[in-house]
């Protein structure tokens, strides 16, 4: 078997997007076959980390079959204990070579952050609140650049928020910050586009 490196993991996950894109999906690794062959073990090209809109069904975006993709999803890509040891062990023991972090427009997440900085916003349920509240950094350098009396671009925020993302995910994990520096990992950090379905790379860490 050829070795799985980055650079072929994201090519492959561009091409598998672009034929969701075009309306062509081969919807590949998806029958009884497949299922035989991954049951006793999973050896996932990639992991992806990303908002549980229901608009964002992984597999489906970038083409995958049962087995290809390690999905960890919450609500706004929130980087936790939970999703950082999920992540270390795609990394650590199945050995993926890419993580994609994936963003989009129109997420409720990020436009939630934004509204709660409004003067009359309402007190978010305490769950809720402390998930948003990884989003306001973000929220407040977009409004505090745009200057004051501005409306707030929300797909600058969501921009904003995936790097911000990506950043904590490197300074919380030296597993994966370690896999980069090797070269045996990559992480990209892409903003999907949920109208067009085109998932767009913003943020690049390591060679593909």
């Amino acid at each position: 078997m050829a070795a799985r490196t980055p650079a072929k993991a994201w090519q492959e996950m561009l091409r598998g997007n672009e034929r969701f894109v075009a309306g062509e999906p081969q919807h590949p690794r998806q029958d009884v076959e497949r299922r035989t062959e991954v049951a006793p073990k999973q050896t996932p090209d990639a992991a992806l980390f990303g908002c549980s809109d229901s608009r964002l069904a992984a597999e489906i975006i970038f083409d995958k079959g049962i087995g290809d993709l390690f999905v960890v999803r919450n609500a706004g890509q929130i980087i936790s204990d939970s999703v950082i040891g999920s992540l270390e062990y795609a990394v650590g023991v199945l050995e993926v070579p890419l993580i994609v972090v994936l963003g989009h427009d129109e997420c409720g997440a990020v436009l939630a952050a934004i509204d709660s900085q409004g003067p009359d916003a309402p007190t978010l349920p305490p769950h809720i609140d402390n998930l948003v509240s990884k989003i306001i950094p973000a929220v407040r350098r977009v409004r505090d650049a745009g200057g004051p009396g501005g409306t707030i671009d929300s797909q600058h925020v969501g921009r904003e928020h995936l790097r911000d993302t990506i950043s904590e995910l490197l300074e919380s994990s030296e597993l994966i910050s370690d896999a980069i520096a090797a070269g045996t990992l990559a992480v990209v950090g892409a903003n999907y586009r949920l109208l067009e379905g085109r998932a767009v790379p913003d943020v690049i860490v390591g060679a593909v």
